[in-house]
């Protein structure tokens, strides 16, 4: 089993920042990539990027809707991967969620342990 606890959701102004906390615990051993994922009211969860847990595993992987403005790292001692989201949009508005998989992928059914969510507003 694996946990995942996220924090640090909030109410932001468009074109401020926020950055998401994800911890794991458990057997995250057996997990090899962290994802992020977003979904909005009334549509599809939609991947954002990911990481690998180990450095084996090259660079973080971005979409287009995403790339140059979010940024995903980890620290491996805190076992806990971030989110940075810096020139937030309206549209950015979300349910948040950080998810494990065994492999690297794009799709929510390959991840197998999520958190719990943590909102985003941003306003206009």
């Amino acid at each position: 089993q694996v946990q995942l606890v996220e924090s640090g959701g909030g109410l932001v102004q468009a074109g401020g920042s926020l950055r998401l906390s994800c911890a794991a615990s458990g057997r995250t051993y057996s997990r090899n990539f962290m994802g992020w994922f977003r979904q909005a009211p009334g549509k599809e969860r939609d991947f954002l990027g990911s990481i690998a847990w180990s450095g084996a595993g090259g660079s973080p992987y971005y979409t287009d809707s995403v790339k140059g403005r979010f940024t995903i790292s980890r620290d491996n001692a805190k076992n806990t991967v971030y989110l940075q989201m810096n020139s937030l949009r309206p549209e950015d508005t979300a349910v948040y969620y950080c998810a494990t998989s065994s492999r690297f992928a794009m799709t929510s059914r390959a991840y197998d342990y999520w958190g719990q969510g943590t909102q985003v507003t941003v306003s206009s």
